[in-house]
């Protein structure tokens, strides 16, 4: 019963700590200094550890790892949509009147 607790307690630190983030970039519209890497690295790995998880059976890093994997797919979203903004601003400014 402890072991659990103390997965869960950790498992709900980092989901609140990358939805932080994530919730940060979404708020400022700004994708400044993260790395395009950061979530697809992220992506790859969750799918791994949740497809680990559920052969092992351990429940507590399954629904860890699928809401890690959902914050990171949300990020790269985020980003991408960031980027673009980026890009149509950059774009708009330089146009001549």
């Amino acid at each position: 019963m402890m072991t659990d607790l103390v997965g869960w307690i950790s498992a709900a630190i980092l989901i609140l700590t990358i939805s932080r983030q994530v919730y940060t970039q979404w708020r400022t519209k700004s994708s400044e200094g993260i790395s395009h890497w950061l979530f697809i690295g992220q992506v790859a790995a969750s799918t791994g550890f949740v497809i680990y998880s559920v052969l092992v059976e351990n429940w507590v890093f399954v629904v860890a790892n699928a809401f890690i994997l959902l914050t990171a797919v949300a990020g790269q979203w985020v980003y991408l949509r960031n980027k673009r903004r980026a890009a149509g601003a950059s774009a708009a400014s330089s146009k001549p009147d």
